[in-house]
């Protein structure tokens, strides 16, 4: 039975450059021959494809409750068929959001129960937890700035929701110093991949 992966996640509110990393870490594993795969949450599953169209493009109203249960639903599709099995091959899986998503979007910015997110959270990853979480940290009125062209349902929410989400994030990786590292994501696109970098590289052994 081969070794099982690593799993690491990039999370940070909108514009707060997590893709962009998530894209160049995803290149320099492969220049090493670092087996790895990049997904995203959600959409990284064929069902997920569907719910990300209605949880980021849906127009008329979505409960906030409702709105949870969509992502979960994305989320527990996307460990059982995606995740786990790329796991189990040894694979480093990078993924663009997950749990702390759910956290800090539906428990800080929407006001939801922290504790009742929790649990759900853990149903629906059956047990898959990441090793290593990258929180990209961008001040709101930088974030927003850097959003370009039609923004999506959550894109759209006011400032007020974007500050609970930078609030949020930075709580949680306060609470879980060990998986949780904060990059300053205020900075340039190569600076913030060097300290994105090293974080990685001292994870893997690399």
């Amino acid at each position: 039975m081969s070794k099982r992966g690593y799993f690491i996640t990039f999370e940070g509110a909108d514009g707060c450059g997590k893709t962009t990393q998530a894209e160049l870490i995803k290149k320099y594993l492969d220049d090493k021959n670092v087996e790895n795969i990049l997904t995203r949450e959600p959409g990284g599953s064929e069902l997920g494809v569907h719910l990300r169209k209605i949880l980021l493009h849906y127009e008329k109203p979505v409960s906030n409750i409702a709105e949870t249960f969509l992502y979960l639903a994305d989320r527990a599709q996307h460990i059982e068929y995606k995740i786990k099995p790329a796991l189990e091959e040894g694979k480093i899986v990078l993924c663009d959001r997950h749990t702390d998503s759910t956290l800090a979007y539906q428990g800080y910015g929407r006001n939801q129960d922290l504790e009742t997110i929790k649990r759900l959270n853990n149903i629906a990853i059956n047990g898959i937890l990441p090793d290593l979480t990258i929180v990209f940290d961008v001040d709101s009125e930088t974030a927003q700035k850097r959003l370009k062209g039609e923004k999506d349902r959550l894109e759209a929410e006011g400032m007020e929701f974007h500050k609970k989400l930078r609030a949020g994030y930075l709580d949680i990786a306060k609470h879980e110093p060990k998986r949780v590292k904060v990059v300053d994501a205020n900075q340039d696109i190569e600076q913030v991949f060097n300290d994105t970098i090293k974080i990685i590289r001292e994870f893997l052994n690399l």
